[in-house]
């Protein structure tokens, strides 16, 4: 089995205890050499100074490529693009360009008087500054806002054709829901890599209720899994099996690259790049 390139997402942490799971999750998966790892923004765009902050640090003392998060949300054009300015004077010049949910307690997302209207916009302006590598999200299974599958593939060509270099999937369960994803891509003329997103199950009730919200289907036989599973306390044995299962299956059909959502949870995500033959590098400072 080919052994993949990875990458990794974080979260901008909140408090000081988050800080210090940051800084772990950090330590615990940077030897796995990962091609890049990104770092979100909240919903409504609530965390937008910690993410620049957590940016700013992990790029200067990581050693990692850092991708920052940015959303259309709550921001005027100039503020957005201001934002990815800083980034750029920072040495960060991988951006994560997303539309970004609507803030807690609206139903829609509303754009800004003068912000950017979706994000095929956004990636416009990026593009046009010439400075960044832009990444955008994909959904294999159909987006709660999308009329139909085919509606998120044709989006998904827009941002692409608007200057974005990669996309990032959303999570799901099964391979062949990416596989159909990406053979639909395919046949509507996508040629730019796809990425799929993959989500260890840290905790079943969490990763279900986030399925919901965001559109992705629960397979009857993980549901059924991972209630057994919870009752009879192997709840990490299945995920780990399950996750492993995935990326397996995921590489078998030609995957060469995989995205881990990590919830800044690592045990996880490393011991299933472990089972993938994805071990620390050793590097001059390990040895010394």
């Amino acid at each position: 089995m080919t052994t993949p390139q990875i990458s990794f997402e974080f979260f901008p942490p909140q408090t000081l205890e988050a800080s210090f799971r940051l800084w772990d999750t950090v330590h615990t998966l940077s030897p796995l050499g990962p091609r890049f790892v990104s770092v979100t923004y909240g919903a409504g765009g609530t965390t937008r100074e910690l993410t620049r902050e957590a940016v700013a640090t992990l790029h200067k003392t990581s050693g990692l490529n850092v991708a920052a998060h940015l959303t259309c949300v709550r921001a005027t054009r100039d503020e957005t693009l201001g934002i990815a300015d800083t980034f750029a004077q920072a040495g960060v010049t991988d951006i994560v360009a997303l539309r970004g949910d609507p803030p807690k307690g609206e139903g829609e997302f509303r754009p800004h008087p003068g912000g950017f209207s979706n994000s095929v916009e956004l990636i416009e302006a990026l593009a046009d500054t010439g400075k960044f590598t832009i990444r955008v999200g994909a959904y294999p299974d159909i987006h709660p806002e999308a009329p139909h599958a085919a509606a998120d593939v044709d989006w998904l060509k827009r941002k692409l054709d608007a200057g974005a270099d990669e996309a990032l999937t959303q999570f799901f369960f099964e391979a062949e829901t990416f596989f159909r994803f990406r053979d639909a891509c395919e046949k509507a003329g996508i040629d730019k890599p796809i990425t799929p997103g993959i989500l260890p199950i840290e905790n079943w009730k969490g990763a279900r209720r986030f399925a919901q919200m965001c559109g992705t289907k629960i397979p009857a036989w993980v549901e059924n899994a991972f209630e057994k599973a919870t009752r009879d306390g192997r709840e990490d044995l299945l995920a780990t099996a399950i996750c492993t299962e995935l990326c397996s299956d995921l590489i078998e059909g030609g995957v060469d690259k995989l995205h881990f959502y990590t919830l800044n949870r690592p045990e996880l995500t490393r011991d299933v790049c472990h089972a993938l033959g994805i071990v620390p590098k050793v590097t001059l400072q390990n040895v010394a």
